[in-house]
Order: structure tokens, then sequence, then C-alpha cells
């Protein structure tokens, strides 16, 4: 069972700084947001553009990067009484009694909204009518947030999600952009419910002059669920896998010198679930349920790139693991006086030793 986090962050973040839109259409090319850079080392930042990340990272560094693609996870619904309502998919494979986890919202204004416990109307039995002659039965609560559910479809999920699905959508972004809007140019292997927004920005063109510097790039696959915005809950259980190559290519990196950098959260928790009881990387994969923390450490990454996070978001305590704090205080600190743009459309911050 997850629960919420205390992070112990205390800032805030003006409305005005979410990123409503893709760059594209705040007419920049995906590669052109800004990067904020912060290093450990003496306590440094420095304010980029994304397309100079070839000129920050060193010959020798490995990027990890996410593989998994987004799905169109979000589904139009109605109760038995007709009441519309959202219904969020976390996981396009289900558990082994055959049950996913689902998360039912509100519809607002082509959004939806968090419905607290008090006021869902989830509960054991309840069939939520979907498109295209499916359904889902919830059976038990999984959170106050999350519910386990049975579906009933006309056909394979993914081709139903396709074709009755929406990419999910936050109260923060205009309106709905195709799904092509939430993958990343390394997307390849379909079941994200959310996009893993850290490569967003980079384009073929970036990868490639990456490489020519001497910048290597390994995958991982990690499926992520349904975020949790308004209630901040500890991360739960995801799909992931590491491949054998890419945990021995990050073990020969760090062994001649260079540094892993994940690119985002999903690659540190894929990555760090992989480490064996000796600390070295191996292939792994399966359902982790590892939560990360100033406490645990990290054990395979050195640096990490991500995008922006709330004041509240556990997510906080697994870049204060890989960063520490007084880097992580100063960079939110400089990235709100500096109007940087967050949530998944927004600016990067990459956090180097």
């Amino acid at each position: 069972m997850t629960t919420a986090l205390e992070t112990g962050f205390d800032f805030t973040v003006p409305p005005e700084l979410s990123a409503h839109a893709p760059a594209e259409a705040r007419g920049l090319a995906r590669d052109r947001i800004r990067m904020l850079v912060g290093r450990r080392e003496g306590l440094i930042t420095e304010h980029r553009s994304f397309a100079e990340l070839p000129e920050v990272l060193r010959p020798g560094d490995l990027l990890v990067v996410n593989n998994s693609a987004t799905l169109p996870a979000a589904l139009p619904g109605r109760l038995p009484d007709g009441t519309a309502v959202a219904l969020h998919l976390s996981s396009a494979r289900p558990d082994p009694r055959g049950h996913h986890l689902v998360e039912l919202r509100r519809p607002a204004a082509g959004a939806s909204e968090y419905f607290p416990p008090d006021r869902s109307p989830a509960r054991p039995g309840l069939h939520v009518t979907l498109p295209g002659g499916a359904s889902a039965e919830l059976t038990a609560p999984y959170t106050p947030r999350l519910w386990h559910a049975r579906l009933s479809l006309p056909g394979e999920l993914t081709a139903y999600l396709a074709r009755h699905g929406r990419a999910i959508r936050y109260g923060y972004v205009d309106r709905d952009w195709p799904i092509e809007a939430y993958q990343t140019v390394f997307a390849s292997e379909p079941g994200s419910s959310e996009m893993p927004s850290a490569a967003r920005p980079f384009t073929a063109e970036l990868v490639a002059r990456l490489v020519a510097g001497g910048v290597l790039v390994a995958p991982i696959t990690l499926h992520t669920g349904v975020a949790s915005p308004e209630a901040h809950e500890a991360p739960y259980p995801e799909r992931f896998r590491v491949p054998g190559t890419t945990a021995r290519l990050a073990e020969h990196v760090r062994s001649q010198g260079g540094r892993v950098i994940a690119v985002g959260t999903t690659a540190v928790r894929a990555l760090e679930s992989a480490v064996g009881p000796d600390g070295r990387l191996r292939a792994a994969e399966g359902w982790t349920e590892l939560v990360i923390t100033p406490e645990r450490g990290v054990r395979a990454v050195d640096g990490l790139l991500t995008g922006w996070h709330e004041p509240r978001a556990s997510h906080l305590l697994m870049l204060q693991a890989v960063a520490g704090r007084p880097l992580l205080d100063r960079c939110y600190a400089e990235a709100v006086e500096g109007r940087y743009l967050w949530h998944e459309f927004g600016d990067v911050n990459l956090l180097l030793p």
C-alpha cells in the first residue's frame, strides 16, 4: 500500500510557471527548451539551452534512457446513474489475478479533477461503462485514489486504447494534444500511462551530436503508472526491465571513470532496482516497489536529467538522493526566480556530481 511521503521541501511555484502546451506549440523546437545545470561539486549552477547538452557532457559519459512509449490511457466513462467520469488506466499489464489498477476522476474542462476519497463514487462492485461496449468493475481499493478493476474489453487492450483512449491530461495543459506529443524519440515499447517526460526534449539530431562527441546511450524500460499530482503518494509498483547490455555498459563506464546519467526518475528507479547485493548492476526485470530516499541513497547513478517537480512530489526525495539537499535547494530557488516552466512540457534540470 502506498502512502504519502513528507518531502520537507518548502517552495511555491506560481501557476503561470506551468507549461500549458508542448514546446513546438510555443514556437520552440523540442531541444530549445531551457536547462538549468547543477553541479554538486562546488555547488555551481549554469543556465543553458537543452541543445547545449553535448557541450555539457563529457566523452565516455553514459545516458540511460527509458524506451517506454506512452499509451492513450484516459477513457471516458459513465457510472450506472449516467454521471460522466474519466477512467485513467495505470498499467497495460494486469496483475496475476487479471486485475488492472485504475483511477476514477471527475471530467473538468476537457481534463479531469481528483476525487477526494470522501467524494469519490468508487466502491467495490461499481460498474463503469466504457466506449465501444467495454466496461470496468471496481473490485477493491489499492489506495484511497487507486482501485483494482476487472476490465471487459471487445479486443486487445492497446488496440482498444488506440481507438477509444486519449493521453492523460491534467488541468494545467490547455487542451488535448495527439498522443505523438507525448512520445519521446526513444519510445519503442508501448506501456506507459504517462510520458517519461525527461527525454521529451531529445531529437534524433541531438542524439547524433551526443554520440559523435563520444557520449554513450543505452536503454532501460519502465512503464509508468498514473501520477498523483494531488495526493503526493509514494511510487507504487511499476514494470521494468534493465537489459544485460545496459547493465554491463554502465559497469564498464564507471570503471573507466565515466558517469552514468539517468534520463528521468524512471531510469533511476529501474537502474537502482537492478543493483545486486554486491552493489553491481546486472540484467533484471519484473515489478519494482523500490522507493529511493536520501537515507537509501543511489548506487548505480551519478547524475540525473529531470523535469521540475512540485513541492510535495515524492520524486524530490529521489532527486535529493542523487544531488544532495544544498544543490537541490539552490536549483529550485533559481528555477522559480528564473521563471523556468514546470511539468511534462516544461524545462529541465541536469544534476551532475
